[in-house]
Parts: structure tokens; C-alpha cells; sequence
């Protein structure tokens, strides 16, 4: 390639002479002219060495080549022409020469490197061109030209045109694809250009705008892909190509439409940096993330303590290859196990505690398994939170749920004696700062709506809905664990936190859209009715609670009924009994001890017809 440079400047100096005298060059000229290249040649090819011209591949020409070529290629013209300015020679070199000579080397070298990467790429890639799924690509930006470079050398896609909203691109061309409209029109496009499939190319755009536009994608009948933000590239070590690998499917939190959670990094990072953290439930959905979440913030250690011997096992796998630098300790134990809690604290000295673990399946627990809720999620807090101001531990956090506000179920009711006895130990124990966490459901948890109807789609259907007009709120995961932490860095004592879950939504529609996504319209819903113990609707504040804003705008404190210290001795002492009440007797007590418990009452379900996922109002921004 360095030859064809030296060739090039060869030419380009002859070419800038023949140029100045009309191609009729006289002959002292054309003597000093040659004569010069002798000095010239090795000028450029110091300058094209040194400026790493040959550091790139021709193939892969682009704009930081031309960088490269322009500064060289500069930089030796003004040397020319010191040069030619301080040697007075009897034959000068034409001023002409001076200007024509840097322009017509800098059009034949980047020239010629553009053709040559055109070329490959034709001969390479060209019969693609015509090749591959048609799709459109949504968003106009640098993300965009990213897509449809690599695109260009895909056999499985075939880009027919871009949608943006920015009405001054409609009409104009991005790399030889007209830009037809804004992305209200995705419907008539994909049905005028028969695309099937569109490309959501705007990953910093707010989770609102990509809600709106999914929501037009699954009106049109468009399959959606799309592609993944910085954050989730360098999670998954992505980079843009040309197959389904490089661009995610959607998932819930795109339909959700909630953005990034912002945390107090430096004052979670002073709590827990180099601090010992015990989570209890670890290897559940929340414990097991809580413990991912604490482990970016380099603690001392993390006891993982958790009843489910398997999912511990998973636990500490992850954890090796995910986090080998954190020490994450495996407590096999039950929290209704005093001796045990007593032993683990005292061994391991815990700075922080984060009571994960809980029964939280509202049929399941409701009957037949009511007492085994009653006393690992109130029994078991009392033990760990005793546990903890025993031992003078800092900080304790219990997780709690949405559904402990006017509960209908055992399990609502049992979270919500576990904030008093939380409430109530810490009038005891001023030493340890005690608070809750309140917050809805999470997408994937285990026993959660999404994997049950992710796995009935698999199936075929029908995917089966309990109530037309069910809501629930929901979180992802880690924006849940990442606001636990938030508000255990801000918990004083005694706070009751309540996260922002944004908007209730329908799990009819919910259902509806998961179908369409999937694309198996065919796929029936089925209403079933309503389970024992569950609600129409989740609240996240009482009757008779209000919430006072807190410095996070997805935080909030309620002002809930404070613990009475006789009523949570008295109900200790009942759950230590040696003997196991009925169903019925659980539920009069709870009755008594909770006054905004409200049992069960199964709700006639009107004849409703089972429909498929057409036949829907929308659940998403439509």
C-alpha cells in the first residue's frame, strides 16, 4: 500500500505540472520538476509513517483514515513549501504547483481507499443486497447508521426503510434508504413496503418513547427488535451485527416503559463498601438480586442465608464466576431457627440485614399452609430482627409488599404484622435502625405472571387470566433491589419506604401483548376467576395512611399505624404455641390483630367471553 501512496505522489506532482502549462509542460520545468521528487518522495513517505497511515486496513477505510491521509498529506505541503521558498533555484517551482499538487494527492489517495473498501464490499456482500427479511428501521440517528452498516453484510435482513420523528430528515436519504416518515406511520409503511419486522435503533431514548413505539409495532403487526443500550452491551459483551443475536426481543420492562433507576451511589457505596451483609432468602428472586446489587459496591462479605439448598448451590455458582473478588459466605438455615440466627450473627458479626425471606404466594398460603405463613413471615422477622439488635447490627431491612395494605389474604396480613414487629423491636433495640420496603410485584420472580404465561405461550395455550379487570403494578428486578438499597441508606428507624411503581396495569392486556410479541396470534385468553386471598387491585398506601415525600423521587414514607408492643407479644406468643390452629382460627385472630384485614371474598365472575389478543384494549402506548 506504500508503494501506491509513493506511486500517487509521483503522479499527483506531475499531474499539478502538466495542469499549470496546459499539458505542454516546457523543459526546465520538467528537469527541476523530476528533480524534486527526488527530496519530495522520501518527505511523504516520513509524513505517511509517521502520521500511522498503514496502521489501518483499506477494507475497512473510513473517517479517521481520512484524518490520518488529510493531516499528512498537509503536513508535507507546508514543508514543500518552505522548502521550495528558502532554496532559490534558477527554475522555481509555480505557486500553482504549491496549491494543486496537496489537493489532487489527497482526492487520489482517499479516493482510491473508498473505492477499494466499496469494491470488496460489493464483491463480498453485494448479493445480499437483495437478500434477507425485509425490515424497517426505526430512528434516524448514529445508532441507526450503525445498524444499517453492519446490515449491509447480513443474508438474514434486508433494510426497505427508516422511520423518525424528526419531520427535517422525512424525505431525505441515509446511506441510500429514503427516510419516508415519522414512526405514527409505521403501520401504512410496513404495509406499503410488506416489512414484517422493524429494528428499534434509538437506545438512548427515554423508556417512555420506546413504550410508544413498541405499542405501534404491536398494533401494525410488527415483530420488534431492538437494539441494546450501552448499559446492557457492556453488560453482555453485544456488538451491532447483522443477526438476532446482536438485537435483543423485547421484554416486559420495554412495555412497562419505566426508565433507569439513579441511586446514591457514594452513600450506599459508604454503607456497604468493605462492610459484612447478611441477606436472608438469598437465593430467592429479591435476595439473590439484592445480593448482585450489593456485590458492585465491594462489601467486606455477603452471608447468603437461605432454606432452599438448591438454590443456594446456584447462588454460590453464579457468584464465581460473576463476582470471584466478593466473598459471598452460604448459610444453609431457616429464620424460624433461633439457635442457628444466634450462631450465624455471632460467627459472622453482620454490619447490615436485608430479610429477604418470605412466603409470598397468595393461594398457596391462604388455607391449607396459612399457619406455615403466619410463621416464617412473622415468627421468622421477630427471630432475625432479635437476632439483629442482639447483636447490635446497624441496620436492618425488611422487604415487604404492596399487598400488606389492607390485606384480603394470609400472606398480605402476615407482612403486615411482620412492619409492626420491625416497628415494635425497634422501640427496643434504639441501637439497631429498623425499617421496611414496601413494593409491588416483579417481573420473573419465581411463581410470578410473566414466566407462568411465557411458558403457556410455549405451550400453545391458553393463557389463562383469573379477572378481565385484575391490575397489578410491576417493577423489574433490579430497579426493585437498587431502591432497597437506596432506602436503606436513607432509613433511620421505624420508616415504612414505599417505592414508586408508576402506573396499575391490566393483566388481561398484559397477557395480550406477551401473545402478540410471541407472535402466535392464534392463542386464546381464559378468564378463570379470582384465586384465594387475591384482590381485584394492589394499593400501596391503607385507608388510613398517608406518605411524606422523601429526597428520592421514587421513595416515599407512609405514616402506617405504629406496632403495639402488647399485641406483637401477644401474637409471638401464640405462634410459639405447640399446638397448629385451624385455617378458620388463623384467620379470626388475624382479624383482631390487623383491623384492616378484610378476609377473602370470592367475587362472582361475570359470563365473560374467552378472547385472543386482538380483541384487546391496549396495555401499552399505542
Amino acid at each position: 500500500m506504500s508503494c501506491f501512496d509513493l506511486v500517487a505522489v509521483a503522479a499527483c506532482w506531475c499531474g499539478a505540472y502538466l495542469l499549470r502549462f496546459n499539458f505542454s509542460v516546457p523543459p526546465d520545468f520538467m528537469r527541476t520538476g523530476l528533480f524534486n521528487l527526488a527530496w519530495i518522495l522520501p518527505v511523504h513517505a516520513f509524513m505517511f509513517r509517521g502520521f500511522g497511515l498503514y496502521k489501518g486496513m483499506w477494507v475497512f477505510a473510513s473517517l479517521p483514515d481520512l484524518s490520518r491521509i488529510v493531516k499528512a498529506v498537509g503536513t508535507a505541503a507546508i514543508v514543500v513549501i518552505v522548502v521550495a521558498g528558502f532554496v532559490r533555484a534558477s527554475v522555481p517551482i509555480p505557486r500553482s504547483v504549491l496549491v494543486a499538487f496537496p489537493v489532487f494527492l489527497l482526492v487520489v489517495m482517499g479516493g482510491a481507499r473508498a473505492m477499494y473498501r466499496a469494491w470488496r464490499e460489493y464483491y463480498l456482500y453485494g448479493a445480499l443486497a437483495a437478500a434477507g427479511r425485509p425490515a424497517l428501521l426505526i430512528g434516524a440517528g448514529e445508532a441507526g447508521v450503525s445498524v444499517m452498516r453492519q446490515l449491509q453484510r447480513s443474508p438474514e435482513w434486508r433494510l426497505v426503510g427508516v422511520l423518525d420523528d424528526n419531520p427535517g430528515k422525512h424525505g431525505r436519504e441515509m446511506m441510500g434508504l429514503r427516510i419516508h416518515g415519522s414512526i405514527d406511520e409505521l403501520e401504512h409503511w410496513a404495509r406499503e413496503l410488506k416489512a414484517q419486522h422493524a429494528i428499534v435503533a434509538m437506545p438512548s431514548a427515554s423508556a417512555e418513547v420506546r413504550k410508544r413505539i413498541l405499542g405501534k409495532c404491536l398494533k401494525a403487526g410488527v415483530h420488534a427488535l431492538m437494539v441494546p443500550t450501552l448499559a446492557e452491551m457492556m453488560s453482555s459483551d453485544r456488538r451491532l451485527g447483522g443477526d438476532t443475536q446482536t438485537f435483543r426481543e423485547v421484554n416486559m420492562e420495554d412495555l412497562l416503559g419505566r426508565d433507569p433507576v439513579a441511586i446514591d451511589c457514594p452513600n450506599i457505596d459508604s454503607m456497604l463498601g468493605g462492610r459484612t451483609v447478611l441477606v436472608t432468602g438469598a437465593g430467592g428472586s429479591i435476595g439473590s438480586e439484592l445480593c448482585r446489587q450489593i456485590a458492585l459496591f465491594h462489601p467486606g462479605q455477603i452471608i447468603a442465608y437461605e432454606a432452599n439448598e438448591y438454590a443456594l448451590y446456584r447462588l454460590v455458582e453464579e457468584f464465581g464466576r460473576r463476582f470471584p473478588e466478593v466473598p459471598l459466605v452460604p448459610v444453609a438455615g431457616d429464620v424460624r431457627d433461633a439457635l442457628w440466627l444466634d450462631e450465624t450473627f455471632a460467627r459472622h458479626t453482620p454490619a447490615l440485614v436485608f430479610h429477604a425471606a418470605a412466603y409470598k404466594h397468595v393461594p398457596l398460603m391462604e388455607d391449607d399452609n396459612a399457619w406455615q405463613a403466619i410463621t416464617n413471615n412473622v415468627l421468622g422477622t421477630w427471630r432475625v430482627a432479635k437476632a439483629a439488635a442482639t447483636h447490635r447490627v446497624p441496620k436492618f431491612v425488611m422487604i415487604s409488599t404492596d399487598k400488606a395494605v389492607n390485606p384480603t389474604n394470609v400472606m398480605g396480613a402476615s407482612k403486615r404484622l411482620a412492619e409492626m414487629v420491625c416497628q415494635v423491636v425497634q422501640g427496643e433495640s434504639p441501637a439497631t435502625a429498623f425499617c421496611s420496603v414496601r413494593f409491588g410485584n416483579v417481573l420473573g420472580s419465581a411463581g410470578s405472571v410473566v414466566p407462568k404465561f411465557q411458558e403457556q405461550i410455549a405451550a400453545g395455550g391458553p393463557v389463562t387470566v383469573t379477572h378481565p379487570e385484575i391490575t397489578r403494578y410491576f417493577m423489574s428486578i433490579p430497579e426493585a433491589s437498587q431502591l432497597v438499597l437506596q432506602a436503606a441508606s436513607m432509613g433511620t428507624g421505624g420508616e415504612i419506604f414505599v417505592l414508586d411503581m408508576g402506573e396499575p396495569v391490566k393483566i388481561a392486556n398484559l397477557a395480550r401483548d406477551m401473545i402478540r410479541l410471541s407472535g402466535a396470534e392464534n392463542i386464546q385468553v381464559e378468564f378463570t376467576g379470582l384465586r384465594p386471598g387475591e384482590k381485584l387491585y394492589e394499593e400501596l398506601l391503607a385507608d388510613t395512611e398517608h406518605s411524606l415525600p422523601t429526597h428520592h423521587e421514587k421513595l416515599r414514607m407512609a405514616q402506617a399505624r405504629a406496632g403495639d408492643p402488647q399485641v406483637v407479644a401477644e401474637i409471638i406468643d401464640w405462634l410459639r404455641a405447640s399446638r397448629v390452629p385451624s385455617p378458620t382460627e388463623i384467620k379470626r385472630e388475624l382479624r383482631r390483630w390487623v383491623p384492616e384485614y378484610a378476609p377473602f371474598q370470592r367475587p362472582l365472575l361475570q359470563p365473560v367471553p374467552n378472547t385472543g389478543p386482538v380483541e384487546s384494549s391496549r396495555a401499552i402506548g399505542s
